[in-house]
């Protein structure tokens, strides 16, 4: 996500962060480079404009507080104007009204809009202990509704049966009716999608509105479309009374010129973004983690609220009271924490997170790939209690059996038992209570050291 944008912003910004002071020349350069970025990011010329003019003028001259150089604060009033863009803090869906809460969601086909309503509904169940309603009304496509009553069953959220040969404007009635019938706290509708904007299609989706009146009017849009990401939402806007949009596939999108975007042409916030295909794959959008992240400095905060809502917490406790007791760390408890970091969203996902991490080099970020990770459960799968117990029992013959239990190679266990030795001692490093010692260890795990070999 920004890989593009973020990695040519740092190396602009890494100009100016020396200067001992701002005047229009020394940043005459660097907001060109700005501007090249963020217009190679394919955000809107418009919105382009405007941010750099913006920039220039709280840059130049400004008062520069006493504890950051210049170039510091030219990177603070970059990262504030960039969450000024994308909107100044999270908005989150405003469900104060007289249950159920409905939700309309909008967007063309192949935007993600179903698979949003599925994500949508889970996050809002699980994070809200919310009682959710989903229902289908998208008659043009029968595919549409089997997919959103095979999700709705897979994340265990209720839907409501609709058929292509009822009209989108019954069936949203239908299912509000429901919904209040059942004391449900949210019902979600999903609509029709076409491929592009048309009058029929407008007409249709403003009688369902007019219908059930929702509190929450979302448009669901490929982020890899760039400004016409912003296009569409405006033209959707002048149609609809929307509250607010959901950018789907940001995790392919390593420009980000939609979340630069939209926010700017339609005046609506971004309020969640589609991270992945997986049904936990949906965040509140934050600007300022956002803006952070683009910055190359991290985000950190989401990272804290991912290891909260994935980590295990009885799993920990156990490994902590191992830690306590001095016990060994064997290949159960790594296994454990391999399971612990896909849950995260995989190697990949938290180093995202991380700041920094835009700056590794490339070479470096191939040697970290999750494939990996799956294929070290797999070969740890294969071993017996005892042997996950006692790795040091693992020899010859043993060898060739995990290999062929895990469709793996002889040398692929060697790497493995190789890896969860250093992880071992630095857990003993850990124990006896030096940090320094542990850090200097870390060296090792991480890329280009001991923990992921190149191959």
């Amino acid at each position: 996500m920004f890989e593009n944008l973020s990695e040519r912003l740092s190396r602009t910004l890494k100009n100016v962060s020396g200067r001992g002071r701002l005047t229009d020349d020394n940043i005459k350069d660097t907001l060109r480079e700005v501007r090249m970025a963020l217009l190679e990011a394919d955000v809107a010329l418009p919105v382009v404009r405007d941010f750099v003019k913006r920039v220039k003028e709280r840059a130049v001259g400004t008062e520069v507080s006493k504890s950051l150089t210049p170039g510091q604060e030219f990177i603070k009033i970059v990262q504030a104007e960039l969450e000024a863009v994308m909107g100044a803090s999270n908005e989150d869906l405003d469900l104060s009204c007289q249950p159920p809460a409905v939700i309309l969601m909008a967007g063309l086909q192949g935007a993600g809009k179903t698979t949003s309503v599925g994500k949508l509904g889970k996050l809002l169940k699980e994070r809200q202990k919310k009682k959710v309603l989903v229902v289908s009304a998208d008659v043009y496509r029968p595919a549409a509704i089997k997919q959103l009553e095979t999700l709705a069953s897979d994340i265990g959220i209720d839907f409501f049966p609709s058929s292509p040969d009822q009209k989108p404007v019954d069936i949203a009635k239908a299912a509000l009716d429901h919904g209040k019938l059942k004391f449900y706290d949210v019902v979600i509708v999903d609509t029709a999608g076409r491929l592009h904007v048309d009058e029929e299609m407008m007409g249709e989706i403003k009688d369902v509105h007019q219908t059930i009146n929702p509190v929450e009017t979302l448009f669901v849009v490929d982020a890899m479309t760039g400004q016409d990401a912003a296009n569409t939402a405006k033209a959707f806007d002048e149609a609809l009374p929307l509250t607010g949009v959901i950018l789907t596939k940001v995790d392919g999108d390593a420009r980000g010129g939609a979340a630069l975007s939209v926010r700017h042409i339609t005046g609506k916030p971004i309020k969640f973004l589609g991270v992945g295909e997986k049904t936990d794959a949906l965040e509140p959008f934050h600007p300022d983690r956002v803006a952070s992240r683009i910055l190359g400095m991290g985000d950190v905060l989401s990272l804290i609220e991912d290891l909260e809502r994935n980590v295990d917490k009885e799993k920990a406790e156990k490994l902590a009271k191992k830690f306590k007791e001095k016990k060994g760390f064997d290949l159960e408890d790594f296994r454990g924490q391999l399971q612990q970091m896909k849950n995260m969203g995989g190697m990949m996902g938290m180093m995202d997170k991380l700041p920094g991490m835009s700056q590794l080099p490339d070479n470096v970020k191939d040697q970290v790939d999750d494939k990996m990770f799956v294929q070290m459960e797999a070969i740890i799968n294969s071993m017996t209690p005892k042997e996950r117990e006692r790795p040091e029992i693992i020899k010859g013959s043993r060898k060739k059996r995990i290999a062929m239990g895990s469709g793996t190679q002889v040398q692929d266990v060697n790497r493995l038992l190789k890896q969860f030795t250093q992880m071992q001692k630095m857990m003993k490093k850990m124990q006896k209570g030096g940090m320094k010692n542990m850090m200097r260890n870390m060296k090792g795990m991480m890329p280009g050291g001991g923990m992921f070999p190149g191959r």
